[in-house]
């Protein structure tokens, strides 16, 4: 009897979860996708296509940091059909999420056809590194020095992360020096692991928001 009543129970699930897939990333602090527009103007909106398909809107003003191959740019100049990651954040009185910073993936270079006498092999120092940092943080600096940041976080407590020569420190939208860094300021930490498995700061953002026009 209760392996008939089992039997009747899968049919049910598999049908509620067709219905009520996961829930998409519209609230996800950090998402990746295509970028399908952008608005040209200091301040506007942008919309992406995440992994799932699903579109998604963000608001954005000139104080969010844009940023391609390690340069500053303007929003005007990102293009439809650039992989972006996007760092947001929820605004009280706003229905879109606040994008701080706005990556350019870059896609990996075509593979040149080979041709006879011309086969060469694969060299690392000649190939441009790109750096990807896939996790991101929000919390209140606790204690930092010039080697580590500790972040006091409501979800994971307090986390220690590594602070590398190359991270960025952006005020404001501002890049500024890491003696900038104070304790009990709120920041953003844009971060990844490296190869021992510790997770070092790429870039550590913080300031006020200016409210999207």
């Amino acid at each position: 009897m209760r392996a008939i009543g089992i039997m009747l129970l899968i049919p049910w699930m598999v049908a509620a979860q067709a219905v009520h897939p996961p829930g998409p990333p519209e609230n996800a602090p950090l998402v990746r996708g295509v970028l399908l527009e952008c608005d040209t103007h200091a301040a506007g909106e942008l919309s992406i296509r995440a992994a799932d398909n699903r579109v998604l809107r963000y608001q954005f003003d000139r104080l969010t940091y844009v940023e391609r191959e390690d340069r500053l740019i303007e929003p005007a100049r990102l293009a439809a059909g650039e992989k972006v990651e996007v760092v947001s954040e929820a605004v009280a009185g706003y229905p879109l999420r606040y994008a701080r910073t706005i990556h350019v993936i870059q896609p990996a270079a075509p593979a040149r056809p080979q041709t006879l006498g011309r086969l060469r092999a694969y060299d690392p120092k000649t190939e441009p590194a790109i750096r990807a940092g896939n996790i991101t943080f929000s919390g209140v600096v606790f204690r930092l020095n010039s080697q580590r940041v500790v972040l006091h976080t409501r979800e994971a407590g307090d986390l220690s992360i590594l602070l590398r020569k190359d991270t960025r420190y952006l005020a404001d939208g501002q890049l500024v020096d890491a003696e900038s860094l104070k304790p009990n300021m709120r920041v953003f930490v844009r971060a990844g692991k490296d190869l021992y498995n510790e997770v070092e700061a790429y870039q550590v953002i913080w300031g006020r928001i200016l409210n999207p026009r």
